[in-house]
């Protein structure tokens, strides 16, 4: 992963981050509102250390901050962080490609607008032109 980490490709860098299942379902997880360890262990089923090191490795990283909540005993949070926060539209994209191609029917989780109760259909679109990601040919340009 540390290769991956300085490659010039930035899909390769955001790999190297947060490339495994773990640490996407965490960040699910703390858009979802959780925050401390117990609630990702419980919530996931991980093992205690392979969570700490992924909390670690998402705090390190910019996506989480550690917070502390409570002195005796000493007890930390994990809150998303701007990064993290940005990281939500990804996690869309991710939940709309598999509810296409590895999910459909009404066994799958569905996620809504609470405002407008709506269910949220992404689209991820090019600001530039405006059309939908994958609708025009990309050409891939390495840095000089």
């Amino acid at each position: 992963m540390a290769k991956l980490s300085d490659q010039p490709c930035v899909i390769a860098r955001c790999v190297a981050l947060v490339g495994d299942v773990w640490s996407i379902l965490i960040l699910r997880d703390a858009h979802a509102g959780l925050t401390r360890f117990d609630e990702f262990r419980k919530n996931l089923s991980i093992a205690p250390t392979i969570l700490t090191r992924r909390l670690a490795t998402l705090t390190e990283e910019g996506f989480l901050e550690k917070r502390r909540y409570s002195e005796r005993p000493p007890r930390d949070e994990y809150v998303l962080t701007a990064a993290g926060e940005d990281f939500l539209p990804v996690l869309f994209a991710f939940g709309a490609w598999g509810r296409k191609h590895r999910g459909g029917g009404k066994d799958v989780t569905r996620f809504f607008d609470a405002e407008a109760g709506t269910e949220i259909d992404p689209v991820t679109i090019d600001r530039a032109t405006g059309a939908p990601i994958g609708t025009r040919p990309i050409r891939i340009v390495a840095p000089e």
